[in-house]
């Protein structure tokens, strides 16, 4: 059996609680696209993990896989792991040969060329991890893999073509100074240490064939999305977007499954009861018109804990937008959905969200296909009665019935609009506040 998580807005969606919440039930936890930018919360009595690069099933000591799709920065991947080691966890990692590695001279061109994107008014918001520039040396077939580290010759002749590219685009593009992030001897030390120890510790894979395997014993495996629908390199709003597919295609092609594995699966569509975004880019719904619009969305940030797990960037908050969700939900083909922090939403005065969109004078109700037209978008906003605080933690206890009928409206019209039904509700962080409806991987 096979259960996708997708980010169905902009990321930060809590997808890592739901992998946390039905996690249990897998016995192999995929990330297949994305790398250290990603930044998933996990909480389990009261303690809280943040996780950028290992899969969030580690809490719950299941099997990780960094799939091909994964643009894997080596350094991150063992720090966090020797930090789980040392909160007395056993995370077992396993990485694909195939996957990209991130090397320094990506990180700091990813600055350097954000820097410049910002003076032409087109800045993208990046986390500045490296995770862009890897993906275009993938493209562009100059990549070196997490295979190549293994040999140290390889490495040597992958690292002689493709640094003297970078230093001239540093150099004499930009006219900065290359430093060690641009030594071919310095950089072959670090990385084939990398490569030493990822062999040394059984990490690698090629995660089709690993996948395929653990399968046919019939293992559980749940396909973690990271980032979110609407920054998908196809599917968002370009260009401010990640460099992957987040959306449920990209689970088969950026672990090395087949389409129809997923596709015989379950897909669900991780959704907030708002809506929030770090960086750049429309936001038809978002509270920054007045005053008091602004006085809202600072009490939802503070509440909801609205800052970027890898950037600690204040992030933008919004009403909830529909014609979002239900492109999402078409693009990934929703068989369920999460709903996530349905309390922070709790004892506001007002409750909206944004039902459909006017675009030049007619009502459209999904995201233009331009992110010129989504700008100029204009939202039709719908009322609904808001719910008051109340003791989410009992809430959690009792189940679905215990949320207040006002908050069970919302749920309701959300399942109607993306045409999924509700799988859980999250009515604070910890994994005992998940109120579980159905449980996927039982579903099938």
């Amino acid at each position: 059996m096979t259960v996708t998580i997708v980010g169905s807005q902009l990321g930060d969606e809590g997808k890592g609680a739901l992998v946390d919440l039905w996690g249990g039930d897998a016995d192999v936890v995929v990330r297949y696209q994305g790398g250290d930018n990603a930044g998933h919360t996990v909480v389990e009595d009261g303690t809280e993990y943040k996780l950028s690069l290992v899969p969030s099933g580690a809490v719950r000591d299941k099997i990780g896989v960094l799939g091909n799709g994964c643009v894997v920065n080596p350094e991150t991947l063992f720090d966090e792991m020797d930090a789980l080691r040392e909160r007395g966890l056993d995370p077992d990692v396993r990485v694909a040969k195939r996957a990209h590695v991130i090397l320094p001279y990506h990180r700091r061109l990813d600055g350097i060329e954000e820097e410049a994107k910002a003076d032409s008014g087109v800045k993208v918001g990046t986390t500045g991890r490296g995770i862009g520039p890897t993906y275009e040396d993938k493209a562009g077939r100059r990549g070196i893999r997490i295979g190549d580290l293994l040999d140290d010759e390889i490495l040597r002749d992958r690292l002689e073509y493709v640094v003297p590219q970078k230093r001239a685009i540093v150099e004499d593009v930009y006219g900065l100074e290359a430093g060690e992030e641009l030594d071919v001897d310095a950089l072959h030390d670090q990385y084939s240490e990398y490569g030493r120890r990822l062999a040394e510790e059984g990490m690698l894979v090629d995660s089709g064939d690993f996948l395929y395997h653990r399968r046919e014993a019939g293992d559980n495996v749940m396909f973690e999305g990271a980032q979110g629908t609407l920054i998908d390199i196809d599917h968002g709003n370009y260009p401010y977007v990640t460099s992957s597919n987040p959306t449920a295609g990209g689970a088969a092609v950026g672990s090395g499954v087949g389409p129809t594995v997923v596709g015989r699966g379950e897909v669900v569509g991780i959704v907030k009861a708002y809506l929030s975004r770090v960086g750049e880019g429309p936001l038809p719904t978002e509270l920054d018109g007045d005053e008091q619009e602004e006085e809202l969305a600072e009490f939802i940030r503070e509440k909801g804990g609205e800052f970027g797990t890898v950037t600690g960037r204040p992030r933008r908050i919004g009403w909830l937008d529909i014609p979002m969700l239900r492109h999402a939900s078409r693009r990934s083909g929703f068989t369920g959905i999460a709903v996530n922090h349905v309390d922070v939403l709790a004892g506001l005065d007002e409750l909206k969200v944004g039902h459909a969109y006017e675009l030049d004078g007619e009502e459209v109700r999904t995201i233009p296909s331009t992110t010129d037209e989504w700008a100029r978008c204009e939202p039709v906003l719908k009322e609904f009665e808001p719910w008051p605080e109340v003791d989410w933690t009992e809430v959690a206890e009792q189940g679905y019935e215990a949320i207040p009928e006002a908050a069970r409206d919302y749920l309701d019209y959300l399942s109607e609009q993306v045409d999924a039904p509700v799988y859980a509700v999250g009515v604070g962080p910890d994994r005992e506040q998940s109120v579980e409806l159905a449980n996927p991987f039982e579903g099938q």
